[in-house]
């Protein structure tokens, strides 16, 4: 019964000594709130719980003694108090207490006397049952979180039990007698089914993945940096945050910075993102030579007011068609250094240092180098939440156009980086009307999140929020 709260207050929380970049923290408040829902779960379900058989003897003096068997147990009823969950510092994990809990049963009985042989069915009332349970969280090689029972204690307050069928009658007097061992006997298989229930709930979570494929290209890296760490008002889980190219997995050469997410009063959650999560991506696209393009005539946009042959470029490259008439054009696009995002408080940074090397094309297919520039961006973007929505805008900041060599003479770089700026502003409305259009916030089949507010930081994003849960029959097993 305890542990499905546990597990319930786990799950609303998930997620190599090195920074995180990612942090996820449960509040107090997010604690109280998975306890509620466990609880309610935990009610709806006992009345198809089946309890283990129970069995033993009792002794009816000098004509020796009587085995017994309680069996097919279930509960008809029970009185279950809302638990005490809160964070426990001593043992970096949850302490749980039920308090007077008491149960109604019913279930058959069999005996066993010689060659006797008896049976019938039993009604049974568990009075004011008190269960305690410390488990402590921590972090397994692999970086899964893990959970281990580290205390238990059950007491029983009183149990009354009525026989019916068979020879009842002839027993039923005994049972103060002999109520007491059964008493002690439930109240030793207390803390036995909860830590059961404890390693099935490791198991489950050593199962679980920390790395996950992204596309066929990418996968994203979530192991646990260490331990969770945890004090009298929150949980925070580190995680590691990082993409990387499946094929070289090679590491980054720069390092997740150390943040600290706020925790604003009133939400559930924190989570905390860091810029490193970005430019990890970042890194893996540039290491694997993908950020470049090869573009034709063909491809450009028609709101775009250039084409891609040596006529067309004639104004800016004078010498152009003299040299090459009528020749059709390639430009390929490549980044020189890793595109680069930075974090800073209310708006994020991205820094894109681009070449581009332009070839006429021969009617036989051979390709004639022109010339080369450099390109470099600087884009500034705004991230926010709006009506459980994610939505963002992007502008340009600044750029500039250099040219680096010349096989056809003069290039008005200027009239070129004009042309350009015009073609960027284009290109990002476009882009803009989409982020406007946003992204609903993730959500599970039985979790959202709700009430939830975004601040961007130095060096990271924070968000909080609220989660609602709703729990349906399958959502557990």
């Amino acid at each position: 019964m305890l542990p499905p709260v546990l597990v319930v207050l786990t799950l609303i929380s998930l997620t190599c000594a090195q920074n995180p970049a990612i942090q996820v923290i449960l509040t107090n408040k997010g604690l109280q709130y998975g306890k509620h829902v466990g609880a309610g779960w935990i009610q709806e379900k006992l009345d198809v719980v089946s309890l283990p058989d129970i069995s033993g003897e009792f002794s009816i003096g000098i004509l020796g003694s009587v085995d017994y068997t309680l069996t097919g147990t279930t509960i008809t009823k029970c009185d279950f108090p809302e638990p005490s969950v809160q964070f426990y510092q001593n043992t970096t994990g949850f302490k749980t207490s039920i308090p007077g809990l008491s149960v109604a049963l019913s279930g058959s009985w069999m005996t066993h006397y010689g060659i006797i042989h008896d049976g019938g069915s039993f009604d049974m009332a568990i009075f004011n049952m008190d269960v305690t349970s410390v488990v402590e969280l921590g972090k397994d090689p692999d970086g899964h979180l893990s959970v281990t029972s580290v205390s238990c204690d059950a007491q029983v307050g009183d149990v009354n039990i009525q026989f019916h069928g068979g020879a009842s009658w002839l027993f039923q007097p005994l049972v103060e007698h002999f109520k007491g061992r059964i008493k002690y006997k439930i109240q030793g298989n207390i803390c036995p089914w909860v830590e059961e229930y404890i390693s099935t709930l490791e198991y489950h979570l050593q199962a679980m993945r920390v790395s996950f494929d992204v596309d066929d290209i990418f996968a994203f890296d979530l192991p646990l940096t260490g331990t969770p760490i945890i004090d009298a008002a929150s949980m925070n889980l580190g995680l590691k945050g990082e993409f990387y190219n499946i094929r070289t997995h090679a590491e980054p050469p720069f390092k997740a910075q150390p943040f600290t997410v706020p925790q604003p009063p009133g939400y559930m959650l924190s989570v905390g993102l860091s810029d490193f999560t970005l430019n990890s991506a970042s890194y893996g696209l540039y290491s694997a030579g993908l950020l470049q393009a090869l573009i034709n005539d063909s491809m450009i946009p028609p709101y775009i007011p250039l084409h891609l042959n040596t006529s067309a470029m004639g104004p800016f490259i004078p010498e152009l068609p003299k040299m090459f008439p009528g020749l059709l054009m390639n430009l390929q696009i490549y980044a020189r250094e890793m595109p680069l995002f930075s974090f800073q408080p209310g708006v994020v940074k991205l820094g894109f240092q681009a070449a581009l090397k332009a070839s006429a094309i021969q009617p036989n297919g051979t390709q004639i180098p022109l010339f080369k520039l450099n390109a470099d961006f600087t884009f500034s973007g705004k991230v926010f939440i709006a009506d459980g929505i994610l939505k963002g805008s992007m502008a340009q900041d600044n750029f500039t156009l250099t040219l680096v060599s010349s096989e056809v003479g003069t290039v008005k770089i200027d009239s070129l980086e004009e042309l350009t700026m015009m073609g960027m502003k284009v290109v990002l409305a476009k882009v803009n009307v989409e982020l406007g259009k946003g992204v609903v916030l993730p959500r599970t089949r039985h979790a959202e999140l709700v009430n939830t507010v975004l601040e961007m930081e130095e060096g990271f994003i924070a968000i909080s929020s609220d989660a609602q849960v709703s729990l349906t029959d399958r959502s557990f097993n």
